[in-house]
């Protein structure tokens, strides 16, 4: 939110830089003294946590990079060479990868947070539709990086998910064929098709890091929601960012490192397919092709949808949808905790998306396959029928009078239903 600069510089030269190029000003009244909402929990930590998993992905893939060769001769013996040759290649390459679980995990639970307090209304409409073209971006980076590999189920995986776009042929004849064969480079997934993705995928991060110095500057304009989803009122609403927030966020990426260092140095693999460790041989199709975790839902869609074209639109639109959701939600309260019925909504709706995870890993046969599909009409409905509907018809629970009253209460005491 807009608040007149206090900054002062203490000394010629922070005076003379200030002149000139003042970040010192910038960082100061951007990150220094930006006022936060005083009731503002752990679930806003996730913002910061995200800010550092790019940075360790950007950090260890430009390195990774520096080893890695884009052959289809090269690939696979390359980050073979990476893990055993090179000095902490392995650290590099396990960092990378689980680095990418870790990335996605905390983008879930950040896109999570955001609904459930609504962090989507006005006047925050373009801070989340650059959120989820942040998400967009990071789901075709890790596609691209996660074909990088070149075993079995990273070459299959790309031959299966690209072949898709020929769908499109039923809408332009042709569109299709074209797109899947500038992918490809050729006729077939094969040397110019890793030499792109790999390009792309090193550009992509970088794009990434844009986008999310856009997001930032677009959360500064109107200033961070809060759980009550209660405007800022008065002064006394808010504290500085630092020191309150910035010993908040970085005890909270302390705790996230524990979680990415067990999973880096005791089960790096878990998250991956054994099948990943074979080299790629596009004469033996793996019996079920698995992408990673974080694709999981999104596969699910796809392979719930009977329709080729229909499922790669089912896939696509579940992310487009996101982007409509300031204008899909009716309801003028913020947080989903002052909504008795749409809170119910909300949860079957995590569920969903978790259970939509779990038909992804599975094969497309018997029950699971229904289950599929009623999970992919929640998730579609959710936000095109619920949405709309619940906030027409939901009477809310009372919000309270200022964020101050909902952490100290009206007469400055206690409040049980406070977050501080």
């Amino acid at each position: 939110m807009a608040h007149e600069s206090t900054y002062k510089p203490s000394t010629g030269i922070e005076r003379w830089l200030d002149t000139r190029l003042p970040i010192p000003r910038l960082m100061h009244d951007q990150f220094g003294v930006f006022p936060m909402p005083r009731n503002v929990n752990y679930w806003w930590t996730f913002g910061a946590i995200l800010s550092f998993m790019l940075a360790v992905q950007i950090v260890t893939g430009i390195v990774l990079a520096m080893h890695y060769v884009p052959t289809t001769d090269g690939a696979f013996n390359s980050v073979e060479k990476i893990m055993r040759d090179v000095n902490w290649g392995w650290l590099l390459r396990y960092a990378h990868a689980v680095g990418a679980s870790m990335f996605f995990f905390a983008a879930f639970v950040h896109t999570f947070r955001g609904l459930y307090y609504g962090s989507y209304k006005a006047p925050r409409e373009i801070l989340w539709m650059l959120g989820v073209l942040i998400l967009f971006l990071m789901i075709a980076t890790a596609f691209m990086g996660y074909s990088l590999v070149w075993g079995q189920m990273s070459f299959w995986a790309v031959t299966v998910i690209t072949n898709l776009f020929t769908s499109l042929d039923t809408l332009i004849p042709g569109l299709g064929t074209t797109l899947v064969q500038w992918i490809w480079g050729g006729f077939s997934v094969g040397e110019p098709t890793l030499n792109r993705l790999f390009a792309l995928h090193y550009l992509f991060p970088f794009i990434i890091a844009g986008v999310v110095i856009l997001h930032i500057w677009a959360l500064h304009i109107p200033g961070s929601n809060n759980p009550t989803g209660v405007d800022v009122k008065t002064k006394s609403d808010t504290l500085p960012f630092h020191p309150y927030f910035t010993i908040k966020d970085g005890f909270a990426i302390v705790l996230f490192c524990l979680l990415f260092g067990v999973f880096l140095f005791y089960a790096p693999n878990y998250l991956g397919h054994t099948d990943n460790y074979i080299p790629a041989n596009p004469l033996q199709t793996p019996p079920h092709i698995v992408p990673e975790w974080y694709f999981l839902p999104f596969y699910a869609i796809l392979r719930a949808i009977p329709d080729k074209l229909l499922g790669v639109i089912g896939l696509i639109g579940a992310i487009v949808v996101l982007f409509f959701i300031p204008w899909l939600d009716t309801s003028r309260i913020r947080s989903v905790s002052y909504r008795p019925i749409f809170k119910w909504f909300f949860w079957l709706f995590v569920i969903c998306c978790l259970a939509l995870g779990y038909f992804g890993s599975q094969a497309p046969e018997g029950w699971k396959l229904l289950w599929g599909r009623i999970c992919t009409f929640y998730y579609f409905a959710f936000f095109l029928i619920i949405m709309p509907v619940v906030g027409l018809i939901e009477k809310p629970k009372r919000l309270p009078g200022s964020i101050t009253e909902s952490v100290l209460g009206k007469k400055g005491t206690s409040s049980s239903g406070g977050t501080a």
